[in-house]
């Protein structure tokens, strides 16, 4: 089966409908991809919690050693692993009731994708949300 990213239409609906992204491989350091795409995203009003056992706390954030340990509902599992790494992230995502599995660019898992898509997550590969949020939502989250 060949993976097919949603239309940007549909997108633009799961970024507006999303306000808690968790972030699996969020790294402290402010050098990192994974870091300033975040950051980006928590200055444009999402709520971002950082999953990565090796922080306590990142962009001002309590940091989670993984999703099952994340204490409210999470609505897009952004994820800055490897592709190989990704199929348990996805068993996670849906473990935890999440709506979205996003795996950023570069990131492409059949596996992790049909995981999580047939339990009715929606699943976008190889975007960056970054990117994606700016495009579709350039004036920022409409609250309504």
């Amino acid at each position: 089966m060949s993976f097919q990213n949603p239309d940007r239409e549909q997108i633009k609906e799961i970024l507006s409908g999303s306000d808690t992204i968790a972030v699996v491989g969020l790294s402290d350091n402010p050098e990192r991809v994974s870091y300033m795409v975040s950051e980006a995203m928590q200055a444009k009003g999402y709520t971002i919690i950082p999953v990565n056992p090796n922080a306590d706390t990142i962009l001002g954030q309590k940091s989670y050693a993984k999703l099952s340990d994340i204490p409210v509902p999470v609505d897009i599992v952004n994820v800055f692993r490897r592709s190989e790494h990704t199929p348990p992230v996805a068993e996670e995502a849906v473990a935890i009731g999440a709506k979205t599995l996003w795996l950023q660019l570069g990131i492409l898992n059949e596996e992790a994708g049909e995981i999580a898509a047939s339990e009715g997550l929606n699943v976008i590969m190889d975007r960056c949300i970054k990117v994606e949020d700016s495009i579709l939502l350039p004036g920022g989250k409409s609250k309504t």
